[in-house]
């Protein structure tokens, strides 16, 4: 076992204790301008992407860049996305590699490559000596990882991200919509809803299907659904200017949200259509448009209001 001097060992304490008060102001920073701050684990990665058994392993070590280690396969709780040290850290543990790293130095850390992003299988500590240190790069081991076609991983991204940009993915490879329609793109916030929007598409093939009794094509479907359902919804909500109502959502969120509001409305005055995408955007903006104060003041204003009396 190598020797670690007393001064090395001091040394090295010091850097720890500099690393975990970074920590702590760096994720109070970072919660606050609403960036990530964990790590992203590895094996909820690999289920997000289908992804079971790696592409290949290199034989020989190679230099990686430290910034481009995002995540780590069992220690994700144990260090920021800049690998400093949380309280989850053995403190000990940290001091003993970072003594080490003047002195016998240390083995090349083994790491999986997802796209151009690393996750960390053997060497986290090393890792968080070396960023502490402010080091660029280290040595690896690295098995590559092949990601699904129209899927790209980057350093800011969490685990939701890399869903969404699953499921848009898959939405792609259904509908080919990026080549029957390169000139509209449909972008969704939250999982799950990709899913949601191909069943309007279906639905609103079957309902074609009946009406011209004959069989629909899937191009086909798709193409009259962004034609005769989607963009009437989506052009009026650019009209109306509701969007920057919503900061942090889309177009086609918007779509979802209002076309679920359309058949609450055909609902409630007992239709035998949905009302026009004018009318159902109009309503919509009433009921949820404004600034969050507006709108409580809005529906209490509708719930104080005396009964109106019918002649």
């Amino acid at each position: 076992m190598a020797q670690v001097t007393r001064e090395a060992r001091i040394i090295a304490t010091h850097q720890f204790d500099a690393a975990t008060r970074r920590a702590f102001f760096e994720n109070i920073l970072n919660r606050l301008g609403g960036r990530h701050t964990s790590l992203l684990p590895f094996d909820e990665v690999m289920n997000i992407l289908g992804q079971t058994r790696p592409k290949r392993t290199k034989p020989v070590p190679e230099t990686i860049p430290l910034d481009k280690i995002v995540g780590s396969v069992g220690r994700y709780r144990d260090f920021t996305r800049t690998f400093l040290p949380t309280e989850n850290v053995d403190k000990e543990r940290w001091v003993r590699v970072a003594s080490l790293m003047e002195g016998p130095g240390w083995p090349p850390i083994e790491v999986y490559k997802v796209g151009d992003l690393y996750f960390v299988q053997d060497g986290n500590h090393r890792v968080s000596v070396a960023r502490a240190n402010g080091l660029k790069e280290i040595e690896a081991y690295v098995t590559e990882i092949l990601l699904p076609e129209g899927v790209r991983l980057t350093p800011d991204m969490d685990a939701k991200q890399l869903i969404l940009q699953m499921e848009r993915a898959a939405f792609l490879e259904r509908t080919h919509l990026h080549r029957l329609r390169p000139d509209v793109h449909i972008e969704l916030t939250e999982p799950g809803r990709y899913r949601e929007l191909l069943q309007h598409i279906d639905v609103h093939r079957y309902y074609l299907g009946l009406e011209r009794n004959e069989y629909i094509p899937y191009e086909e479907a798709v193409l009259s659904f962004i034609e005769n359902v989607y963009l009437p919804i989506v052009e009026e909500i650019r009209r109306s200017g509701i969007l920057k109502e919503f900061p942090g959502r889309t177009e086609a969120d918007l779509y979802l949200w209002i076309a679920q509001h359309r058949e609450q409305l055909r609902a409630r005055y007992g239709l035998s259509r949905p009302p026009s995408p004018h009318t159902a955007v109009t309503t919509f903006a009433e009921e949820h448009g404004g600034h969050p104060v507006r709108r409580i003041l809005k529906q209490a204003k509708r719930v104080l209001a005396p009964p109106r009396k019918h002649p």
